[in-house]
């Protein structure tokens, strides 16, 4: 009872600290903008006050959004560092340019030169103690359904206090005892746990292919356009995946080895076609109208991107051929520059970064939620076309508006909350176990380094070999779910 009373002061001052924009807003000069700011700030990051900037000709951002926003920035925050302890051309950088660095380390007891501080062994560590963070407050989330109580506030504000708690278990995970049988055994529960935060993803890309046939058939009715914005979408779609079979069947396939890669590539492109043909069937058509192929055209492309990810990613493979040992099965420019293979490596992290980043903030809305049960949302659909509709907003209906001297902030959860906080955590706490053992290459991190990222591993081949399979299987559940389980679909 104690505890909570404190909690509840703690969150009056918040409160108190934000309320005082309104007299700050109001004092004249330039002091008022830039102390109402201020104040602003010191409620957000030591009250429960939401966050947004000082600029006032920023869009309005509603509590919800701001909060997912936070989070996703201390997640993003942790996992370039992770990316950096990974780098050894970083970790040569900073021994070249720090005056007594390796002095420094002796002081700071990290080994010679640092040695503790990187490598696959650091990286488990720092994740471990994120993946702790968002455990803890996937905990404390539990059964929380709006924004008016103290757990909802140490959830929406306290980001500095917040800030110092994930750097305290970022930080206290080098002081595990007994490290050989942690990492032993963290090995195993991040790849678990990264298996389920891939298959969430690739639930949510299926949920994304849906929703976006849906919100771009419902404009039809209104604006033929739509129609034809369909049509050339699907076209485009196909294309590439097309594009892409004949690009790894003239590249990544050879008459004398590479036999995985042929059976492999014709087994994804069957697939593909058979999801085709399945989703324009008149036995699915009559269950659901709206299926067409836009949808198997997004799983299509995202299978050949898997596939081809795959056999970039699977050890070389070399035939002898005028009695020299020869190379095959190989991305064109792999024997260029240097450069280009950073290029490439650089843009396989980002992918890697925005679709960790995708299904964190949008697998806990209500909708996507809903999805991923493979269920009918019991809400009428009120769907309106948009160009942009991946991050739309599950309600219209705000609460009330709360003005400062700088972005206006929307509390939209005071009747209810947007998204499930307790499921938000959690997801990201499989986040963090997924980065973890994408950066280190999942169970080859010996000697593996973040410009590696692209280079060969069977268990990365198989793991992004099986899911093109999930994938598709998936993509075909929803397809003939009703058929099975007509009761669950009916609206």
């Amino acid at each position: 009872m104690t505890s909570q009373w404190g909690v509840a002061v703690d969150i009056e001052v918040g409160v108190y600290m934000a309320d005082t924009l309104t007299t700050c807003r109001h004092a004249g000069g330039g002091g008022g903008g830039g102390g109402g700011c201020l104040m602003k700030w010191l409620a957000c990051c030591c009250g429960s006050a939401a966050c947004s900037c000082c600029c006032n000709c920023c869009p309005k951002i509603k509590q919800s959004t701001g909060t997912r926003f936070m989070y996703a920035l201390y997640f993003l925050l942790v996992t370039v560092i992770c990316v950096i302890m990974m780098s050894p051309t970083v970790e040569q950088e900073l021994r070249d340019n720090i005056p007594f660095y390796s002095k420094l380390c002796e002081t700071m007891n990290a080994g010679e030169n640092c040695k503790t501080l990187v490598g696959y062994s650091a990286v488990y560590k720092v994740c471990f103690g994120m993946s702790c963070f968002f455990l803890l407050f996937s905990l404390f989330t539990i059964r929380v359904n709006n924004s008016r109580g103290w757990r909802a506030a140490v959830h929406n504000g306290f980001w500095l206090l917040k800030f110092i708690v994930l750097a305290a278990c970022c930080a206290g995970g080098f002081f595990l005892p007994d490290e050989k049988i942690f990492l032993e055994v963290w090995r195993y529960v991040g790849a678990v746990g990264g298996f389920f935060f891939l298959l969430i993803q690739l639930m949510l890309l299926v949920e994304f292919a849906h929703r976006w046939n849906t919100n771009w058939s419902s404009g039809v009715k209104y604006n033929r356009m739509w129609y034809a914005a369909l049509a050339l979408v699907t076209l485009l779609l196909f294309s590439f995946a097309v594009g892409a079979v004949v690009f790894m069947g003239l590249f990544y396939t050879d008459p004398e080895a590479c036999l995985l890669n042929k059976v492999f590539l014709g087994i994804n492109g069957s697939l593909c076609l058979i999801v085709s043909l399945l989703a324009i069937s008149p036995c699915i058509q009559k269950l659901q109208p709206t299926s067409g192929l836009l949808q198997p055209g997004v799983i299509s492309l995202y299978v050949m991107y898997l596939t081809f990810s795959a056999f970039s990613s699977k050890p070389k493979e070399m035939v002898e051929r005028d009695g020299v040992n020869t190379t095959v099965c190989v991305f064109p420019f792999n024997s260029g520059t240097e450069s280009d293979k950073k290029i490439v490596t650089a843009l396989g992290t980002v992918i890697l970064f925005c679709c960790v980043l995708y299904s964190c903030l949008t697998s806990t809305t209500r909708r996507s939620s809903a999805a991923l049960r493979v269920c009918r949302n019991s809400e009428p659909e009120t769907e309106r076309a948009r160009c942009c509709f991946c991050f739309g907003d599950d309600t219209d209906d705000y609460d009330e508006e709360k003005t400062g001297s700088g972005q206006n902030v929307v509390y939209d959860e005071r009747e209810g909350t947007i998204y499930s906080y307790a499921y938000f955590h959690f997801v990201f706490f499989l986040g963090s176990l997924y980065v973890m053992m994408t950066v280190t290459n999942w169970f080859h991190y010996d000697n593996h380094k973040i410009e590696k990222l692209l280079d060969g591993s069977w268990s990365v081949f198989w793991i992004k070999m099986a899911s093109c399979w999930v994938c598709l299987i998936l993509y075909m559940w929803t397809l003939i779910a009703p058929m099975v389980c007509p009761k669950r679909f009916e609206a």
